[in-house]
């Protein structure tokens, strides 16, 4: 992310859109993964509720990118079981998964850069629910188009877009699928600290329109003002769960990742100030 300051924050993010049934939609247990003798995810367990926000965070090489692969389907696990909305994915693929619910949107954007904005999104809608006929994928593209403020360029090459546009591409695409769960993978990163706040007002409605988000960043700022709870990792393993308040106040995490940063939750911080 570009140097510069993020606006004050409003205060945490509020849990009272969080059911009080607490539904779990997406839930990992013991989940672990080898590449030969490094084992990069290790033994993590975890759970996202209907209606929440889950921010993962750690330094770099604490195996938060793994994981969300490990989610996705990219990778299957050396050991462990995830759930999805109740049903047992752990040994599913990507397709499977995301026809089962699971969205995903990726931190190196890779449209179709010859096809226009409003194609690339028809094809993530074509690629979602099984049984989408192309009027309706593109009736869905529109819908998205505006939600997602693309809809003056709907007719661009996806390859004229700028950073910003190419990341609410990213994730108009990913909602095509009609996902219930959507994984975002440092949507933020490069964006100027006005544009990372545009990014954040997305992933709220994406969250009121009853989407349950995981996502991670390295950004604490937008931690801060986003995610209902933080999970934190390091060298593979969860060290630490809990609200933003918590976890930044939890000594093993500021000794792992945030080091003599004072105060993060109380005002605004430089950006890049706090990263992995």
């Amino acid at each position: 992310m570009s140097a510069g300051m993020l606006p004050a924050p409003t205060g945490p993010a509020s849990t009272s859109s969080l059911p009080t049934d607490r539904q779990v939609v997406l839930r990992a247990e013991g989940l672990s993964k080898c590449f030969g003798g490094l084992k990069a995810v290790n033994d993590v367990s975890f759970s996202v509720y209907a209606g929440e926000i889950l921010a993962v965070i750690g330094p770099n090489g604490a195996g938060k990118t793994t994981l969300l692969n490990l989610l996705s389907g990219v990778h299957r696990p050396s050991a462990g079981r995830l759930s999805l909305l109740g049903r047992d994915v752990t040994q599913s693929g990507m397709e499977a998964r995301c026809h089962a619910g699971l969205g995903r949107a990726f931190q190196i954007v890779r449209p179709f850069g010859e096809m226009t904005v409003r194609e690339n999104v028809t094809v993530g809608a074509l690629f979602g629910k099984p049984g989408m006929r192309l009027p309706q994928a593109r009736e869905l593209a529109h819908s998205l188009l505006e939600r997602t403020g693309l809809s003056a360029h709907a007719e661009r090459p996806a390859h004229e877009l700028t950073l910003l546009q190419d990341k609410r591409m990213e994730v108009a695409r990913a909602l095509a699928t009609q996902p219930q769960v959507l994984l975002l993978d440092e949507v933020m990163a490069g964006l100027r600290p006005a544009e990372a706040q545009e990014a954040m007002a997305l992933v709220r409605s994406v969250r009121e329109s009853g989407v349950s988000v995981l996502f991670i960043e390295h950004i604490m700022p937008v931690v801060r003002d986003l995610a209902d709870r933080v999970v934190v990792m390091d060298q593979g393993q969860v060290m630490a769960e809990g609200t933003y308040r918590e976890v930044t106040a939890n000594p093993l995490v500021v000794a792992a990742y945030l080091g003599s940063e004072p105060e993060l939750g109380s005002g605004p911080v430089e950006a890049g100030q706090v990263r992995a």
